[in-house]
């Protein structure tokens, strides 16, 4: 579809409509407000502190908020779950305890091993010892010379 345009300058001329002016019935990129726990808690106590008629329902507008926004934030304070949303986010740090335990399991488990080599080796050395024994008495020639 073709039509005549006026660019801001005062320019006219002609174009595609869809080249030129965005659908208004496609949002850009919908985005999901965030809202800090500091900034509830502000905005909590400013609602609370209004008693002028309609002074609440400006507060709302200006800030771009809804009722509901007010409501579930009062019972997330009331129930303590604000102090819980201002603690960062993600993977807690880890704790150097679990580190160190971590590390001296490890090192338990090669003295473990090595301790099991060294009885394996005792044991392979006594089996050896008492082989060369038998072998060395069945060797010696035997002593039968009486004077």
């Amino acid at each position: 579809m073709t039509a005549v345009l006026t660019t801001a300058d005062g320019r006219v001329h002609a174009g595609r409509v869809a080249d030129h002016v965005p659908d208004p019935e496609v949002p850009e990129k919908a985005r999901r407000r965030r809202f800090t726990a500091e900034y509830k808690l502000t905005i909590l106590d400013e609602y609370d502190r209004l008693t002028e008629p309609g002074a609440k329902g400006a507060l709302l507008r200006r800030e771009g908020l809804y009722s509901s926004h007010i409501v579930e934030w009062r019972r997330a304070r009331d129930t303590g779950a604000l102090e819980a949303l201002g603690r960062p986010r993600g993977r807690k740090p880890a704790d150097p305890r679990d580190a160190e335990v971590a590390r001296l399991r490890r090192r338990a488990e090669r003295a473990e091993a090595e301790l099991a080599k060294a009885k394996l080796i005792i044991d392979v050395q006594g089996k050896v010892s008492a082989l060369l024994e038998a072998i060395s008495e069945s060797a010696e020639p035997p002593n039968d010379s009486t004077p």
